[in-house]
């Protein structure tokens, strides 16, 4: 199978598991304990989060050896802005709720953040491999 194939079905596998789960959650409800639906939502916008950010500095490590480091840029880098619109979405779906009811506002928060930094991990392994392959 071609790389360019296996880039995009990894990244189809992840982007459907992210919308299955945030499929399935329901509205949070004041005052409860435990992970409520809106927790579990900031909870599968971080761990695609903290994927993209660990595939983004894997890429930054491999660019002298590997020749993988831009299909693992391209992977964080769409991991990233997965965590960005599923955290997005979540923030604006539940722009009423205040913190500590369970509503996952300030993992979606997180999660946001953490998006942003696998995107910029990403793009800056990108362009180094890119720099790096004009060189040669």
């Amino acid at each position: 199978m071609e790389p360019v194939k296996k880039i995009r079905r990894k990244i189809f596998l992840i982007f459907s598991t992210v919308l299955f789960g945030l499929s399935f959650t329901n509205n949070a409800y004041a005052g409860t304990y435990g992970i409520t639906s809106g927790r579990l939502e900031s909870i599968l916008a971080a761990v695609a989060g903290i994927i993209s950010i660990v595939i983004g500095r894997s890429a930054l490590r491999s660019i002298n050896h590997h020749s993988s480091a831009k299909q693992k840029s391209m992977i964080s880098l769409a991991l990233g802005l997965i965590c960005i619109i599923a955290s997005g979405i979540h923030l604006v779906r539940s722009y009423s709720a205040n913190f500590g009811t369970g509503s996952g506002k300030a993992g979606a928060i997180v999660a946001l953040v953490l998006g942003v930094t696998g995107m910029v991990l990403g793009g800056l392994a990108l362009s180094r491999s890119m720099r790096r392959n004009s060189k040669i």
